[in-house]
């Protein structure tokens, strides 16, 4: 799944999502700062285009050049960035989705803690504040929930710098819609999981129909607020995906292939993705081939009914070897995915990345979504997609991961 024309230096971009103005993590923050307006839009989709999107100011503790490789030695956070104080330990690639989680649950931007291009500075008492906050939320979970991650920054803050402390007054209408969201509903009486699988595999076109398409070649436009930018989709069963945006400045492509997955600018070489990176941009991939669902999923749990956009939906929590569970949304009525929710592990909390699948359409007997948005705490895109082939055969070397990125198309 990816985020995906504008002059490079003369075109003021302006896209209202949070960390725009930030440097991006280290892989971004190497890019030239005089690629300007067109560069910054860059890097919010790169951190998006494995639905991502890490807190962009984390770029500024000035990351070491040593690549995260899925074959390497995982490194720390403390052996990649500087003066960490509180998350020593933490696996490096979680750390800057963990700053991600922080600013989404104050619903603040990088700067409220950091310095601009000296993020490792402690120059700002906020920043001293965020770490006292850290460690009585690790001792209060060790202490009373056996460690275990239950009491997080959002828990209290509910996307506020100060959390409230005193009951809102005339709030029935606002209190009674939040606890219907949170009530635990009755799984009674709902359909088996392996039925609600083997609808949507009716739904759009049957088993047969369905693993008969092994590639699909996609090409349409990325919207992120008013901006647009053209987007190709390779993709082949079950884990290959190149996705390509285009820029005037130059192609940016997000590429995985079966166990490696990458990100690349160009001129640049590519930044290898981290584990929590390649699991998503893994999962993504699999997904939109239908028939490898009850293989990328060991367990299958029908969770409830909700009203999603209107229409009823069946919530199916799918369970992986580990990782964390997906959340899957099947329409009611006709049996179709409407949307996916997965998480992405961080020391302080678990990030959300929701994708919603919309226009359905029937090509060579299979139905496939022409359009999915991509939505996180900071902010989301929309993927429309205007042509489609499918079933024909993608040179090998499409997938092969570059030496150095592309040039611009």
């Amino acid at each position: 799944m990816s985020m995906y024309s504008i002059s490079r230096r003369e075109a003021i971009v302006q896209i209202s999502m949070r960390c725009q103005r930030q440097n991006s993590e280290a892989f971004l923050s190497r890019i030239s700062s005089d690629r300007g307006n067109d560069m910054r839009v860059k890097k919010v989709l790169l951190r998006t285009l494995v639905s991502i999107p890490l807190l962009v100011c984390a770029g500024g503790l000035q990351a070491q050049t040593a690549q995260n490789s899925a074959h390497a030695i995982p490194k720390t956070s403390e052996q990649v960035y500087k003066n960490i104080q509180v998350l020593k330990g933490v696996p490096a690639d979680q750390f800057i989705p963990a700053m991600q989680f922080i600013a989404a649950s104050l619903g603040v931007q990088c700067d409220f803690c950091h310095i601009e291009n000296a993020f490792d500075k402690d120059d700002k008492e906020t920043k001293q504040t965020a770490r006292k906050m850290m460690r009585m939320m690790f001792t209060i979970n060790k202490d009373n929930f056996e460690g275990h991650q239950e009491v997080t920054c959002f828990a209290c803050h509910r996307g506020a710098r100060k959390p409230l402390i005193i009951p809102s007054v005339n709030q029935d209408d606002v209190k009674v819609a939040e606890e219907e969201k949170t009530r635990p509903e009755e799984t009674t009486g709902l359909p088996a999981a392996e039925q609600i699988v083997a609808k949507y595999l009716q739904a759009i076109g049957g088993a047969e129909a369905v693993a008969k398409i092994s590639t699909r070649i996609q090409k349409g436009t990325l919207t992120v607020g008013a901006k647009s930018f053209p987007v190709e989709v390779l993709a082949q069963a079950p884990a290959r995906r190149i996705t390509t945006v285009g820029f005037p400045g130059g192609d940016s492509v997000t590429g995985i292939n079966g166990a490696e997955g990458w990100l690349s600018t160009a001129g640049r070489a590519p930044h290898e993705m981290g584990p929590s990176e390649l699991d998503a941009a893994k999962l993504d991939a699999e997904l939109f081939f239908p028939t490898y669902l009850k293989q990328i999923f060991r367990e299958l749990r029908v969770q409830k009914r909700e009203l999603l956009n209107g229409k009823q939906a069946y919530v199916v929590l799918g369970i992986r070897e580990r990782q964390l569970p997906v959340e899957l949304y099947f329409d009611e009525e006709s049996g179709l995915l409407l949307r996916m929710q997965r998480y992405t592990e961080t020391p302080v909390g678990r990030n959300p990345t929701q994708i919603e699948f919309a226009d359905y359409r029937s090509e060579g007997g299979v139905k496939t979504p022409f359009r999915w948005t991509v939505a996180r705490p900071n902010g989301r895109f929309t993927i429309q997609i205007e042509q489609m082939q499918q079933s024909i055969p993608i040179e090998e070397n499409r997938f092969a991961k570059p030496t150095v990125a592309p040039p611009s198309s």
